[in-house]
């Protein structure tokens, strides 16, 4: 398996989780604000891992 699948694979993968959480934060925004701002702060985490296989992905073309 080549490294550009692997970061492709990877992206989508987190693309997957991040959208997840977006949903789930928008989900709790008005039932549990605790969960809403923990689902966030951890979709704001994999969205800058995101944009760092983005970049590596780029740099690699």
């Amino acid at each position: 398996m080549s490294r550009l699948s692997q970061l492709t694979r990877y992206r989508k993968h987190l693309e997957e989780r991040y959208y997840k959480l977006i949903e789930r934060s928008n989900e709790y925004k008005y039932i549990d604000e605790v969960q809403s701002d923990l689902a966030s702060y951890k979709a704001m985490k994999i969205l800058e891992k995101i944009n760092r296989v983005k970049y590596l992905d780029n740099s690699l073309m």
